[in-house]
Protein backbone atom coordinates (compact mmCIF):
# COMPACT_ATOMS: atom_id res chain seq x y z
CA UNK A 1 0.00 0.00 0.00
CA UNK A 2 1.45 3.39 -0.99
CA UNK A 3 -0.88 6.06 0.31
CA UNK A 4 0.06 6.66 4.26
CA UNK A 5 -3.31 8.27 4.60
CA UNK A 6 -4.67 5.29 3.76
CA UNK A 7 -2.84 2.90 6.26
CA UNK A 8 -3.33 5.57 8.81
CA UNK A 9 -7.05 5.20 8.38
CA UNK A 10 -7.18 1.37 8.05
CA UNK A 11 -5.13 1.07 11.42
CA UNK A 12 -7.95 3.58 12.87
CA UNK A 13 -10.85 1.27 11.93
CA UNK A 14 -9.44 -1.33 12.53
CA UNK A 15 -9.34 -1.01 16.04
CA UNK A 16 -12.53 0.71 16.16
CA UNK A 17 -13.32 -2.93 14.83
CA UNK A 18 -11.79 -4.93 17.27
CA UNK A 19 -13.44 -2.27 19.78
CA UNK A 20 -16.75 -3.18 18.01
CA UNK A 21 -17.76 0.14 17.87
CA UNK A 22 -17.85 -0.43 13.99
CA UNK A 23 -18.93 -3.26 11.96
CA UNK A 24 -16.71 -4.72 9.59
CA UNK A 25 -18.51 -4.89 6.66
CA UNK A 26 -18.25 -0.71 6.93
CA UNK A 27 -14.58 -0.77 7.30
CA UNK A 28 -14.13 -2.54 4.31
CA UNK A 29 -16.97 -0.04 2.32
CA UNK A 30 -14.59 2.78 4.16
CA UNK A 31 -11.58 1.38 2.66
CA UNK A 32 -13.24 1.51 -0.96
CA UNK A 33 -14.59 4.48 -0.64
CA UNK A 34 -11.50 5.77 0.11
CA UNK A 35 -9.70 3.99 -3.03
CA UNK A 36 -12.17 5.53 -5.13
CA UNK A 37 -11.57 8.92 -4.45
CA UNK A 38 -7.54 8.75 -3.58
CA UNK A 39 -5.23 9.41 -6.15
CA UNK A 40 -2.39 8.15 -4.92
CA UNK A 41 -4.54 4.98 -4.25
CA UNK A 42 -5.85 4.86 -8.30
CA UNK A 43 -2.46 4.42 -9.13
CA UNK A 44 -1.26 1.72 -6.81
CA UNK A 45 -1.02 -1.52 -9.15
CA UNK A 46 -1.90 -3.90 -5.68
CA UNK A 47 -4.19 -1.99 -4.26
CA UNK A 48 -7.32 -4.45 -4.85
CA UNK A 49 -5.39 -7.73 -3.90
CA UNK A 50 -4.44 -6.17 -0.37
CA UNK A 51 -8.74 -4.93 -0.23
CA UNK A 52 -9.16 -8.24 -0.13
CA UNK A 53 -6.94 -9.70 1.91
CA UNK A 54 -8.68 -6.87 4.26
CA UNK A 55 -11.47 -8.30 3.99
CA UNK A 56 -10.40 -12.35 4.56
CA UNK A 57 -9.14 -10.99 7.47
CA UNK A 58 -11.76 -8.54 9.05
CA UNK A 59 -15.06 -10.14 7.69
CA UNK A 60 -16.13 -13.07 8.83
CA UNK A 61 -16.92 -15.80 6.03
CA UNK A 62 -21.56 -15.48 6.22
CA UNK A 63 -20.94 -11.60 5.58
CA UNK A 64 -18.67 -11.88 2.56
CA UNK A 65 -20.73 -11.17 -0.34
CA UNK A 66 -22.28 -14.33 -2.14
CA UNK A 67 -20.75 -13.37 -5.31
CA UNK A 68 -17.40 -13.19 -3.92
CA UNK A 69 -17.24 -16.25 -1.97
CA UNK A 70 -18.62 -18.55 -4.18
CA UNK A 71 -15.99 -17.97 -6.65
CA UNK A 72 -13.68 -18.12 -4.02
CA UNK A 73 -15.01 -21.94 -3.03
CA UNK A 74 -15.50 -22.72 -6.57
CA UNK A 75 -11.48 -21.98 -6.97
CA UNK A 76 -10.97 -24.32 -3.65
CA UNK A 77 -12.64 -26.96 -4.95
CA UNK A 78 -10.56 -26.97 -7.83
CA UNK A 79 -7.39 -27.01 -5.78
CA UNK A 80 -8.90 -29.90 -3.38
CA UNK A 81 -9.64 -32.41 -6.99
CA UNK A 82 -6.43 -31.62 -8.29
CA UNK A 83 -4.52 -32.89 -5.17
CA UNK A 84 -6.92 -35.98 -5.11
CA UNK A 85 -6.25 -36.93 -8.12
CA UNK A 86 -2.23 -36.79 -7.21
CA UNK A 87 -3.22 -38.84 -3.97
CA UNK A 88 -5.14 -41.33 -6.13
CA UNK A 89 -2.10 -41.34 -8.75
CA UNK A 90 -0.06 -42.18 -6.27
CA UNK A 91 -1.75 -44.88 -4.29
CA UNK A 92 -1.87 -46.96 -7.72
CA UNK A 93 1.85 -46.65 -8.17
CA UNK A 94 2.34 -48.02 -4.43
CA UNK A 95 -0.07 -50.63 -5.24
CA UNK A 96 1.75 -52.18 -8.47
CA UNK A 97 5.25 -51.70 -5.84
CA UNK A 98 3.59 -53.78 -3.25
CA UNK A 99 2.57 -56.77 -5.56
CA UNK A 100 3.87 -59.93 -5.46
CA UNK A 101 6.09 -61.81 -8.96
CA UNK A 102 2.78 -63.50 -9.09
CA UNK A 103 0.73 -60.55 -9.20
CA UNK A 104 -1.12 -61.72 -6.30
CA UNK A 105 -2.01 -59.82 -2.89
CA UNK A 106 1.30 -58.11 -0.95
CA UNK A 107 3.11 -60.11 1.17
CA UNK A 108 1.43 -59.06 5.28
CA UNK A 109 4.89 -58.69 6.52
CA UNK A 110 5.33 -56.04 3.42
CA UNK A 111 2.67 -53.57 4.72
Amino acid sequence: MQCERLIKLIKTWYVNVRDETMAPARMISFIEQHVATCNVCQKDPDIHDEIAKITEIVLPESKIPKAIRSSQSDEDEDEDDLEDEDILDEDEEDEDDDLDDEGDLPDPDDL
